[in-house]
């Protein structure tokens, strides 16, 4: 999980562009579907050059580019679709947050995509950007993926609706699809969480605090990724309330109405899971003080014991000539019997009131 930190040297300037990100080894590469119900064409790896030759502005144009560390490929395409140098910027620094502008004629929005990262208690992101203009729909990916591969499939297969519809319909199955792995991110943090539960009641081991907490961090993090998506979503209201941009269908502003609803739920499910793990820490901490107070028992109980015993041992260590029983023959058999009696007396006597 990657934390921003605040750095002057990465205070960008709006004209100065340039990629955050941590994946800047992946070559900038350009898919196109270009549709309608009718037919579907589909183009890979060609150049902006040729955006005239394979762009239909009376179809629907999906076009898709990962990775994001070729700066001037990134600006001709800016170039050619006329986008402002500042919304090029936001797609590039992957540190802003999750937020949706309306320009105007140009609809963006960008989200964080989270997934587990392997078997590792770490959570992988990924920004991901959407611009709407003109009946083209251009998405940005920092790195390949298969976070779209059954919506190709859709359009390849015509299954659904969806090239029925326009490009912000289009638009709504995406972030769904970014959406979902925000239940399966959650969903494998509530399957740790819940062996760390089962495991705190077992055994007071300091690693797993450790790991508490960073649950706890990653339910944080989620949580900072899911509250301004769920904001950008609400604002789309405005949207359809002014009237003047129409990138959105009205018949369609409910779609997005679900997304903002499962926003909400999302964010539901991370209170609850967040207050299991308050329970866990908190068991934790209780099982570690009674563990203590038992240990503490124990020695108090062993130190009582040895109080009378040491008094006697101490009283019969003195040097002095006339001390009685000295040279009893059978004194050294009486005091330890004695000794012993009073031990057996001890534990009868903590026995009956339950000290252990």
């Amino acid at each position: 999980m990657r934390k921003i930190k605040y750095k002057k040297s990465r205070k960008l300037q709006p004209n100065n562009l340039e990629y955050t990100g941590i994946h800047k080894d992946y070559k900038s590469e350009i898919q196109l579907f270009v549709y309608d119900d009718l037919m579907l064409s589909e183009y890979d790896d060609f150049k902006v050059s040729d955006f005239d030759k394979y762009i239909d502005l009376q179809k629907n144009n999906w076009l898709n580019l990962h990775g994001l560390s070729n700066i001037e490929y990134i600006k001709s395409i800016g170039n050619y679709f006329k986008i402002d140098t500042f919304i090029l910027a936001d797609i590039l620094n992957t540190t802003r947050r999750t937020k949706v502008e309306e320009l105007s004629d140009v609809l963006f929005f960008n989200i964080k995509s989270l997934l587990p990262t392997g078997n590792s208690d770490n959570i992988s992101v990924e920004q991901i950007s959407f611009l709407i203009k003109d009946g083209i729909l251009i998405s940005f990916q920092e790195k390949r993926s298969d976070f779209f591969t059954h919506i190709r499939e859709r359009l390849r297969t015509h299954s659904g609706i969806v090239r029925s519809k326009r490009t912000d319909y289009l638009l709504y199955i995406l972030l769904d699809a970014i959406m979902e792995n925000f239940y399966i991110t959650i969903e494998n943090e509530e399957d740790k969480v819940e062996e760390l539960i089962n495991l705190s009641k077992q055994s007071t081991n300091p690693i797993i605090l450790e790991k508490i907490e960073k649950h706890r961090d990653n339910f944080n993090f989620l949580k900072r990724s899911i509250v301004p998506l769920r904001d950008s979503l609400y604002n789309i209201k405005s949207i359809k309330d002014d009237n003047v941009f129409n990138a959105i269908e009205k018949e369609n502003f409910s779609f997005f109405a679900r997304l903002h609803q499962k926003s909400l739920e999302l964010l539901e499910q991370i209170e609850s899971d967040m207050g299991s793990l308050e329970s866990a820490s908190n068991f934790f901490f209780s099982a570690q003080t009674h563990k203590m107070n038992e240990i503490m028992k124990t020695l108090t109980i062993v130190s009582a014991i040895f109080i009378p015993l040491t008094f006697i041992v101490g009283v019969y260590g003195m040097n002095f000539e006339n001390l009685p029983e000295l040279k009893y023959q059978y004194g050294y058999h009486t005091v330890m019997g004695a000794m012993f009696l009073i031990v057996i007396g001890m534990i009868i006597y903590f026995k009956k009131r339950q000290w252990f």
